[in-house]
């Protein structure tokens, strides 16, 4: 049975670290050499990684909308 990878902490990562995990575990997910044995791990953590960018994203823009209201724009 294959070691199951150790992945660094989601709110330590940037989130162009996280975009470009998700993107890697992605084309590992799409590839013949991906261990089905570790599907499970690769989808909890793709969906842990998509779940804090979400949250970022949405952070964002409610701040940007917070900064345009504030300039009347």
């Amino acid at each position: 049975m294959p070691e199951t990878p150790v992945f660094t902490p989601v709110e330590t990562m940037s989130y162009t670290q996280a975009v470009t995990e998700l993107e890697n575990i992605l084309r590992t997910m799409q590839s013949d050499k991906c261990d089905i044995d570790l599907l499970a791990c690769y989808t909890r953590r793709a969906t842990e990684l998509l779940e804090s960018c979400r949250s970022r994203l949405t952070a964002t823009d409610a701040e940007l909308r917070e900064i345009l209201a504030s300039l009347g724009v």
